[in-house]
Parts: structure tokens; C-alpha cells; sequence
């Protein structure tokens, strides 16, 4: 059995066929993108951490024309260079109602709320990811939003969980095997 079986074997077979269709994958930062730890220097700097598994990830769903956008509640200049280093041009920084900001950006864009995923982990991510075709969390999410999404990643936030999550949806589109084999 290779990996990629075992990926699609991991997700049930409802959430595979949502996945086929989707064509933006929106995410949270802070535990989601970060561990969600904020950590501030004593001149008041903020820093953070991101995974380069799913930065890779991130890229090969834009490879594959999967639109990547980031809305989160908090405004922060690192998640701007964090976005700008991954080539994502959709960002709604300081957005509190999610499903809002999410429905905005499907009007500008022309794709309907069935054509979009959602990976949040907090109760304000939680209209979006129950807006979406489908909607993601990772382990170490709010109990309350582990409930209502339609899938929860084995990785935590800001440890290969988006990672996770794009190799889902290229594996249920059918594009996986080809995206890494470009690497050998």
C-alpha cells in the first residue's frame, strides 16, 4: 500500500469527493499556519514560527491551480511576509467574522462557498469551516470546533497540519502522485 493510499484511506470517502471540486483552500495563522504561540522580544517584537512542510504544500496546491488565501483575525506584518514568501495574494488580516471575509473573497474571485476549504482551530473559525464544502481543524483545536469540522489533521497547528490537509485535497483530485514525482 503506498502513502497515498493511506492518505485517502485516513479521510472518509464523503469528505474525498467534496474534495475533488475545491479550487481555494483559506487558512488560519495562529494555530493553524503557527503552533499559535505568540512570542514577543523584550523590545516588544513579535515572532513566530511556520512549518516548511506546509509551505511546500501551499506551493504545490498553487502549482495545481488551487487558489491558497489566509484570513485571520489578527493583524500581523510577519504573516504579510509569510504570505508574500509562499506567493499567496489573498490576505484578510484583522478579520474576526471569518465566513464574512470568506465570503468576500468568493465574490471577488467567482467561486461559491462549495468550491472552497477552511482550516481553522478556534471558535471564530468556526462559521467558515462550517461554510465551506470543507471544513478542517488540527488536534490541537478548541474541543467545540474538533466537533464541527469535517476532519481534523494528525499533525498540530504549525507542525505539517496544512501540509496535511494539501496533500488530501491533490490526492483526492488525483494530482499527488505527479506533484511528487517531480522531485525525483
Amino acid at each position: 500500500m503506498t502513502e497515498i493510499t493511506t492518505i485517502l484511506q485516513n479521510a472518509p470517502q464523503s469528505l474525498v469527493d467534496k474534495l475533488k471540486d475545491i479550487k481555494l483552500l483559506a487558512l488560519d495563522v495562529d494555530g493553524v499556519l503557527s503552533d499559535g504561540t505568540l512570542y514577543f522580544s523584550a523590545n516588544g517584537d513579535e515572532i513566530k514560527g511556520f512549518s516548511i512542510l506546509d509551505g511546500l504544500g501551499i506551493k504545490l496546491l498553487q502549482d495545481n491551480g488551487i487558489i491558497v488565501a489566509i484570513i485571520t483575525g489578527r493583524s500581523s506584518p510577519l504573516t504579510s511576509r509569510r504570505a508574500e514568501n509562499l506567493g499567496i495574494k489573498h490576505i484578510a488580516q484583522g478579520r474576526e467574522d471569518k465566513k464574512i471575509a470568506l465570503l468576500e473573497l468568493c465574490r471577488q474571485l467567482n467561486l461559491a462557498l462549495e468550491d472552497c476549504a477552511y482550516v481553522g482551530d478556534d471558535l471564530p473559525d468556526l462559521s467558515a469551516i462550517r461554510a465551506c464544502s470543507a471544513g478542517f481543524t488540527v488536534p490541537n483545536a478548541h474541543w467545540f470546533v474538533r466537533q464541527h469540522a469535517d476532519y481534523c489533521t494528525q499533525s498540530p497547528g504549525g507542525q505539517g497540519a496544512v501540509r496535511e490537509v494539501c496533500d488530501l485535497i491533490l490526492s483526492s483530485q488525483g494530482k499527488l502522485q505527479t506533484a511528487l514525482e517531480a522531485y525525483l
